[in-house]
Parts: C-alpha cells; structure tokens; sequence
C-alpha cells in the first residue's frame, strides 16, 4: 500500500508540476504578445505625430515650389496611403512610402534657398527628422521584439501550446527595396 501511495503522490507531484510549467508558458506568451502590440503601438504614435506634421509641412512648401508639383503630390498620396493603412503590414509599408516623399521633399528644397532660410520650413524639417530617428529607433525595438516572439513560439514546448492558442508569427517591419540600395556617392 505505501508503494501505491508514493506512486499516486509522484503521479499528483508531476502534474502539478507540468500544469505549473504550462501556466508559466502561458503567462509568458501573453507576455510577449502584448510586449508586440505595444512596441507596434509605439510605433503608430509616432507615425501619427509625422502624419499629423505633413499637411504644415505642405503648406510651408507651396509657396516656394510652384514647379514641384510631382513631389508635393507624391507626399499627398503617401499620407493618404498612411491614413488609410489599417494592419501593420499596411501601416509599415505606407511609412516607407512617407519616408520616400519627405526624402525627395527635402532633396528638392535644397534648390530653393528662400525655402531653406524659412523659420517654418526648418522647424517642420527639424520636427520631422526627428520623428523619423524616433521611428527608426522603436522599429528597431519592435523587430527585437517580434523576432524574440517568433523565436519562442516556434520552440518546444512553446510551439504546442502557441498553436492552442492560435499564436502566428508575426512580420518583422522591413525596409523598402529603395532602403537598402547602397547610395552613389559622387566627387
């Protein structure tokens, strides 16, 4: 009898311990989770002040660049692309969009020296690069994020318990093909 009752109390001990194990993987998968939904949550803000910036930043630009249309309207679509996105793969591709029309934007200014010595013009210039090193910074911490979430729910045991509760891998926010092009440095 005390060798049943030392195998039923082993029995109860195991699972227990495995029913503690799996809450504990669990608990850290929802962890992970909502660590990626507010990495990608930073993001958006950020996006969302530079969006909020564009339309000033327009505004600022019309009067010097009457020839410019082609560039003033490439950074109107690029933020109505952005007001429309509404996954983050939609999001992540329309702020590469944006990024692409503020670059050719500020380019083009470099032609118009009345634009350049604007006060306004520098200030949404300065405001602007500096979201845009903002944006840089969280993409960078959301892709650590994502890849650490992808990598645990891709792993044993993690993976079992990820597919009950329906956990996919996520995408990383890549850059645009126009991004990674080495630039033509001429002297």
């Amino acid at each position: 009898m005390d060798a049943n009752l030392l195998t039923h109390a082993a029995l109860a001990f195991f699972a227990v311990g495995v029913f503690v194990y799996g809450v504990i993987l669990y608990n850290e998968l929802v962890r992970l989770r909502n660590d990626n939904d507010r990495a990608w949550a930073n993001i958006d803000v950020l996006l969302k002040q530079r969006h909020d910036e564009i339309p000033n930043l327009v505004e600022t630009v019309k009067g010097y660049m009457q020839h410019e249309r082609q560039t003033l309207e490439a950074l109107t679509q690029a933020r109505t692309a952005s007001m429309q996105a509404a996954t983050v793969a939609e999001k992540a591709q329309a702020s590469l969009l944006m990024t692409g029309a503020l670059h050719g934007l500020f380019a083009v200014a470099e032609n118009y020296p009345q634009l350049k010595a604007s006060d306004n013009f520098l200030a949404l210039q300065k405001r602007i690069s500096e979201l845009e090193e903002r944006i840089a910074d969280r993409r960078e911490f959301f892709n650590d994020n994502v890849n650490t979430y992808n990598t645990r729910i891709g792993q044993i045991p993690e993976v079992f318990l990820a597919s009950f509760m329906e956990l996919k891998p996520r995408e990383m926010f890549k850059a645009a093909e126009g991004e990674r092009k080495t630039a033509a440095v001429k002297f």
